[in-house]
């Protein structure tokens, strides 16, 4: 039996709803234990945080890349994501009531953001060079994957430092919301929570193919704009909480290191997919996304050192609304291209 339009978008609401539940909890779970342990400021603090952003991600990109078989899913997802954290930049600042976002944060988030077009970067060249028959280095895996991961080792190493005192003041600011439960009794909630969100994880790249047929979309444009939308939960869940604390520095660090993450999600895609080689087996339309995100983060770090006081029409500063817009031209031409039937 087919499964109905009806039957596919009802079930694509209940991981929206799975994933945006659970990733609150994971939230106030992962504080919790981060405040009851004292390592709020340490590497276990910081993986904590990492954890509750980016098991989506990982888990639909695995699912996607070894079960489902639907690469263009994993890779939309992947790069969706990319542009849909950017975006929650532009969100944060209608809601900051203090000035524009990108004017309080410190200056050395521009490091994360110069390690993440050059991640993206990367990703985009090896995409490129496979349709060009230039992508493997042994095996099926493209010669993108060591180079994504060697930058990733080094940006996590380089900005090691930094995230852990963002952490820290988000961990002391942040209120602990089970003070009256155990680090056990957290702890196994933490991981119920991390369960839900794996496991609508796991279903994201079904539920996303069937929509492609349905609704007769291309693979990569549901990837792109659906799959994406579901597994950016988390970040938003984060970020506001940091915003309502007015840990400003907690919210860019959390959106441009989820980035950082999203690309090593995609090398690990390209380790575990072994039914060709995935950046030969994926769209070229996703080069525009992975564009897109590299022009959005320059606009970020523009921002940084600009530090704009003033909004447009009383909206918002002018890198939310460019930020928007290039969102918006990414989603139109996504949906041209899957049109069109460009690979």
């Amino acid at each position: 039996m087919e499964p109905t339009a009806a039957i596919v978008w009802t079930q694509y609401g209940l991981c929206v709803l799975a994933i945006g539940i659970a990733g609150v909890k994971l939230t106030d779970y992962g504080d919790s234990i981060a405040d009851k342990t004292g390592m709020g400021g340490s590497w276990v603090g910081l993986v904590l945080i990492a954890t509750v952003t980016s098991l989506p991600e990982l888990a639909t990109g695995i699912t996607a890349s070894t079960i489902a078989l639907v690469p263009d899913i994993a890779a939309g997802d992947i790069y969706g994501s990319c542009v849909y954290n950017l975006v929650l930049l532009a969100v944060l600042d209608f809601f900051s009531r203090r000035g524009p976002i990108l004017s309080r944060v410190q200056r050395q988030h521009v490091m994360s953001a110069g390690f993440g077009i050059l991640l993206i970067s990367i990703s985009a060249l090896a995409l490129l060079a496979s349709k060009a028959g230039l992508s493997t280095l042994a095996g099926h895996l493209s010669w993108g994957t060591p180079a994504i991961l060697l930058v990733y080792a080094v940006a996590i190493r380089t900005l090691h430092g930094y995230r852990e005192a963002e952490v820290e003041a988000f961990a002391e600011q942040e209120p602990d919301r089970y003070a009256a439960h155990s680090l056990k009794w957290v702890a196994t909630r933490y991981a119920m929570a991390a369960a839900v969100v794996v496991a609508a994880g796991i279903a994201l790249p079904y539920v996303s193919e069937d929509i492609a047929v349905v609704m007769d979309w291309n693979q990569s444009f549901t990837g792109t704009l659906f799959t994406a939308l579901s597994t950016s939960l988390p970040e938003l869940v984060v970020t506001l909480a940091a915003l309502r604390i007015g840990a400003v520095d907690m919210a860019a660090g959390n959106v441009l290191g989820s980035n950082l993450f999203n690309i090593l999600v995609l090398a690990l895609d390209d380790l575990v997919y072994t039914q060709g080689v995935f950046f030969a087996d994926i769209s070229e339309s996703h080069l525009v996304s992975a564009f897109t995100a590299v022009a959005m983060t320059g606009i970020v770090v523009t921002a940084i050192y600009f530090r704009p006081r003033t909004r447009v029409l009383g909206i918002g500063s002018w890198p939310s609304l460019a930020l928007i817009g290039l969102f918006a031209l990414n989603a139109w031409l996504s949906f041209y291209i899957g049109e069109t039937g460009a690979h």
